[in-house]
């Protein structure tokens, strides 16, 4: 076997494997962040703060139309770093082929659905006239290339089961260098505007999942799948869907309570929305450490729960919090020390840094919730708690929009409650997501067995 492809992480130090895993996925989260940064920076620094507005009042809608595709690959990644840690190879190699199906199909009916729903959805969501066809333009040509993304997130979710997660750095490193060029040919050279940053963002996508499976397909010994193992195996598409549909219902009901959000930040006018995008953002910027910790977990914890080692899920999930808690501290002194300047890379617009600067302060306060969010959550998906999944998209639906809806109607809050009730949900979510860990269920959930089942194709 090829041992630098695949990782067991269910011996050695927790906390040494939980950063070791986890920082190349953060040296490519944080890539494809300022990939995503450079459209914002591009289009408001060279077009204008209407196209940056355009931008972001699409953001929200794109991610409830790839959230499908991105939580069935979170199932399958759970079922496979189960079946890794159970030492069962056979169904190892079964779940990736049959993970074929459900992703081009998924695919295929989500990239459709969004191209001819993109211009009815946002009239409906009162997108500014201004910025309507802006907007229109951006989403239907990023849902043309949802089968993209979910081609590269799924490879990445297969390969970060078995316990490597550099390989997805690599390409991901290789698309971001090439979205930026894109960007700024594009935009600067051909003045395509916002379809430009788009086009960019799609080809960098298609060329991320080319080349990682290509890869796979050559060296990981797991993707070497026998003649035999090529079947259509209800059973394995059954699982995938049982685990994979909650957590993508978890990640639509997220994208839905954002979109609700959106419009509501709609209602003030494209001043507002230009400093709502720019700190959505930064503030996906700062996630990226939280995303990148919580995957890491959500693989220990896929594997270590197949080999039957709660205790490691324990004290991973310990170190887990300890490392959020001392980041969480690290962003809110930054962020009131140098806010306005952050926010000068996005924009030139004053009134909109002023804006921007303040929001970051307000919203700051909350990161240790946030970051409980994406950790605790990962342990429980890891362990196949698809009930929470579920629980957790519906809290933050109803913290967005009770709280959005009401906030702004405080004079004395106004429009700052566009980001004091993203703050609140944090809080909120993050406080049911530490409950639910602590009434135990995700202990009792079994999804594999666990015994190892010998198979001489990987020796």
């Amino acid at each position: 076997m090829n041992r630098t492809s695949v990782r067991d992480m269910t011996s050695g130090n927790e906390l040494k494997l939980l950063v070791s895993f986890s920082v190349p996925m953060l040296i490519g989260n944080l890539f494809q962040q300022v990939y995503n940064m450079v459209d914002s920076i591009v289009v408001g620094k060279y077009v204008c703060a209407d196209a940056l507005a355009a931008v972001g009042a699409t953001g929200s809608l794109n991610f409830l139309f790839f959230s499908l595709c991105l939580g069935l690959t979170g199932g399958i990644g759970i079922i496979i770093s189960q079946h890794f840690g159970a030492g069962d190879k056979i169904h190892v190699r079964k779940a990736i082929f049959n993970s074929i199906y459900i992703i081009v199909t998924t695919g295929i009916i989500m990239s459709l659905l969004g191209m001819f729903l993109a211009r009815p959805v946002l009239i409906w969501l009162r997108t500014p006239g201004n910025i309507l066809d802006d907007a229109t333009a951006y989403m239907q040509i990023s849902c043309a290339g949802i089968l993209a993304v979910a081609a590269y997130n799924c490879v990445s979710s297969i390969l970060r089961a078995l316990g490597d997660s550099k390989t997805p750095l690599v390409f991901l490193i290789l698309a971001s260098l090439i979205n930026v060029a894109l960007d700024l040919f594009l935009v600067i050279n051909l003045g395509l505007g916002v379809r430009g940053v788009a086009y960019a963002t799609i080809i960098a996508q298609v060329l991320a999942a080319a080349g990682s499976l290509i890869y796979a397909l050559k060296k990981n010994p797991y993707f070497k799948i026998k003649k035999e193992e090529m079947i259509y195996d209800a059973g394995i598409v059954r699982k995938c869907y049982r685990l994979g549909l909650p957590l993508a219902m978890q990640s639509s009901l997220i994208a839905i309570s954002c979109v609700a959000l959106q419009s509501v930040v709609n209602t003030f006018g494209s001043v507002v929305v230009a400093a709502f995008t720019a700190t959505s953002r930064i503030e996906q910027l700062v996630q990226q450490p939280f995303n990148s910790l919580g995957m890491a977990l959500s693989t220990f914890t896929g594997q270590n729960m197949g080999a039957g080692r709660q205790d490691r899920v324990k004290r991973a999930l310990a170190g887990s919090i300890l490392i959020t808690a001392g980041f969480s501290i690290l962003m809110l002194v930054l962020f009131y020390t140098f806010g306005n300047d952050i926010m000068r890379v996005f924009v030139s617009d004053i009134e909109v840094i002023d804006f921007g600067t303040q929001a970051l302060r307000i919203t700051s306060w909350f990161y240790f919730a946030l970051g409980t969010i994406y950790v605790v959550r990962a342990l429980l998906n890891g362990a196949g708690d698809a009930a929470y999944a579920m629980i957790n998209g519906c809290v933050e639906v109803a913290g967005r929009i009770v709280f959005s809806n009401t906030l702004i109607l405080i004079p004395s809050v106004g429009k700052w409650g566009v980001w004091l009730s993203t703050a609140l949900t944090w809080f909120i979510t993050g406080l049911a997501s530490f409950i639910r860990c602590k009434q135990g269920k995700w202990k009792l959930i079994k999804i594999v067995d666990n015994r190892k089942e010998e198979d001489n194709g990987l020796h």
